[in-house]
């Protein structure tokens, strides 16, 4: 039994949700997501307006997908609502990150500053060079420009430069002894 499928979804005032055979589409304040959820679970509204997931049978995949299907609904629900964000730190001597336009530049120590242009529907702020916070309604999308822009100089061990995550620990390690 899935702790986490079995719960309902609470539809909060202001979010429209609808269900579409195996579609589901959340309006909210922010924006419109859509989420088509795979035939080994079904989805249906209860009275109070709230979202519930059930497996088909009790198979290995449908129990699976039951608990994956009910976690994206409700990262739809709170994509519209109240968005989610990523924060990256960048760490070294010179290096530091700017937005100009729709464009993303990164000076990271490399011959050439790097430019990353910003996908839509992701918003992207500076507050100090040294700090990027990436943010939208989708949570897949979030994190994979984060996991993009972490990519060009992910942080290193010995000294701890580069870009890393703002909750990320990096683990150090000690240099050359004589």
């Amino acid at each position: 039994m899935s702790r986490i499928g079995k719960l309902p979804i609470p539809i909060p005032k202001g979010v429209e949700a609808k269900i579409d055979g195996q579609t589901v589409s959340v309006k909210g304040p922010k924006g419109t997501l859509e989420f088509t959820v795979p035939d080994l679970v079904t989805i249906s509204t209860e009275e109070d307006g709230s979202i519930k997931v059930d497996p088909v049978d009790l198979e290995q995949r449908s129990r699976a997908m039951w608990g994956l299907s009910r976690t994206m609904i409700a990262n739809l629900v709170t994509g519209v609502t109240t968005g989610f964000k990523k924060d990256l730190q960048i760490n070294g001597v010179g290096y530091r990150a700017a937005v100009q336009g729709k464009t993303l530049e990164l000076s990271l120590g490399f011959s050439h500053p790097v430019k990353y242009a910003i996908p839509e529907g992701i918003d992207i702020k500076c507050p100090k060079p040294t700090e990027i916070e990436v943010s939208g309604i989708d949570k897949q999308r979030v994190g994979q420009v984060a996991a993009e822009i972490r990519k060009w100089r992910p942080p290193e061990p010995y000294k701890g430069k580069g870009i890393k995550y703002a909750d990320e620990t990096i683990v150090r390690k000690e240099g050359k002894k004589k």
